[in-house]
């Protein structure tokens, strides 16, 4: 990867250390425009939609002594993020850049409120204080809502938007309101919906393409590793195939499905066409309730979840589809499982690939290729650090598994431990929990991501 070529220029203002925020011409422009209206900032992941909101931020402040910044964001180490970053930036003492999350008392925070200048909260905490009304947003001179697309529905966003729009003209006040996504969907009546939601009359957009960002772009270097799936998975992914498209002939019976050009439906079909499928027949059993609908729906249900598992099997693994095939059974004989799960257990194809995977000895080929590839890297590079992305949770448990040298379902991989090459690899997930895989508080989340910064994991 590398680094665009030419001398940094900073930012320079009373309230930001200097030497510390870079000046790029699409953010200086966008700032500009957020100083005037409120606005939604749509850009890429890694290319400064912080640096916007503090220089806007930073406007505001010098602007209004007495107003105070609020700054949004969904989770915990996001909040936290925020925070250290305003710190680092800001010519702001410590104790004026306030962070509210639960683990702040309400009264503590009540107090907390009223002396800071800058507040960097979720929003669960603000509404929670607005309907006890410990706080007024009255006085906020700048209102920031970080991953602004949540700003749908119910979600907290929503209602504090409205209370900052009603709390800001009883005092005469403008409302100024930042919005800030990567990821607003294509939906145009989605992101009006947002727009108004949060009082917002305009909208900017940068892509990597656009002349004024793609002199700070970092040149990606992509290289593809082809393996080759074994024999013995090709033959389970086969076994689940033939009854995957025994499920689908029976839906085309019942008149859903169309053919493919191949003849293979299920192979062509796409999770969304499936997911379409069942919005289509849900449809029409709120018209009428013929047991054919109901006998679609279950099939429906069956071919996604062998869909999920010819996936499993093909690019995820053994162990993936071993876990996959354990949930499975535990729904199937759960009172609240679902039909689908409990007939495809009954059928002696799909019995067949549930003893093939429980039986087979190896594993993915790409699980050596990959630990070759952080071997090699850190090898070459002590002090370097690695993100592994991995579609699924169970395929990030046997890669962590595997580079701790621990046994995948009994067959040891203490020769493939890697601490001792100087691998020190961590887990990071959600918070959702799984009876065989516990999430991770937010805490835990922070903790981990400062800890892969200061070099105590570095995979």
């Amino acid at each position: 990867m590398n680094a665009p070529k030419f001398a940094p220029q900073f930012v320079s203002h009373p309230l930001l250390k200097e030497g510390v925020v870079e000046r790029r011409e699409y953010q200086t422009a966008i700032a500009e425009a957020a100083k005037k209206e409120s606005l939604m900032l749509v850009l890429p992941t890694g290319l400064g939609k912080t640096t916007v909101a503090l220089l806007v931020l930073v406007e505001r402040l010098e602007r209004q002594a007495n107003g105070k910044i609020l700054f949004l964001a969904p989770t915990r180490p996001l909040v936290e993020q925020h925070s250290a970053f305003l710190k680092a930036v800001l010519r702001l003492d410590g104790s004026l850049i306030q962070t509210f999350t639960g683990t702040v008392a309400p009264a503590k925070r009540e107090e907390q409120w009223r002396s800071a200048s800058v507040v960097v909260s979720t929003p669960q905490i603000i509404e929670n204080d607005l309907l006890s009304c410990r706080i007024d947003l009255g006085g906020v001179a700048l209102l920031i809502f970080d991953e602004c697309h949540r700003a749908v529905g119910n979600y907290s966003y929503v209602y504090i938007a409205e209370k900052y729009a009603e709390q800001t003209a009883e005092q005469g006040r403008e409302p100024l309101v930042l919005g800030m996504t990567a990821s607003p969907g294509s939906d145009k009546k989605k992101i009006l919906e947002i727009c108004t939601a949060l009082g917002i009359s305009r909208v900017e957009s940068r892509t990597e393409h656009d002349r004024d960002v793609a002199p700070y772009i970092f040149r990606k270097e992509l290289e593809w590793r082809s393996v080759e799936v074994p024999a013995e998975m090709q033959r389970q992914k086969r076994v689940l195939e033939e009854v995957l498209e025994e499920r689908v002939r029976r839906l085309q019976k019942l008149g859903f499905l169309l053919r493919k050009k191949s003849g293979r439906v299920g192979r062509e079909i796409s999770k969304t066409e499936l997911l379409e499928l069942r919005r289509k027949i849900e449809t029409q059993l709120a018209r009428q309730r013929q047991p054919s609908l109901y006998q679609a729906l279950s099939l429906q249900a069956e071919v996604l979840k062998i869909k999920h598992a010819v996936e499993l099997v093909e690019t995820q693994g053994i162990f993936a589809l071993r876990r996959y095939f354990d949930r499975l059974r535990a729904e199937a004989v759960s009172k609240q499982g679902s039909k689908a799960a409990k007939r495809l257990l009954k059928d002696h194809k799909f019995v067949e690939a549930v003893f093939a995977a429980a039986s087979y000895e190896g594993e993915h080929p790409k699980l050596g290729v990959l630990l070759d590839i952080l071997r090699n890297e850190v090898r070459a590079n002590p002090e370097t650090r690695i993100i592994v992305f991995t579609n699924y949770r169970d395929t990030a448990e046997m890669v962590f598994s595997a580079l701790q040298g621990r046994s995948l379902q009994g067959r040891s991989l203490q020769e493939q431990g890697s601490e001792k090459e100087g691998i020190r690899a961590v887990k990071f997930i959600g918070q959702a929990s799984k009876p065989e895989d516990k999430g991770l508080k937010q805490r835990e989340q922070v903790e981990i991501i400062k800890k892969f910064k200061d070099g105590v994991f570095n995979v």
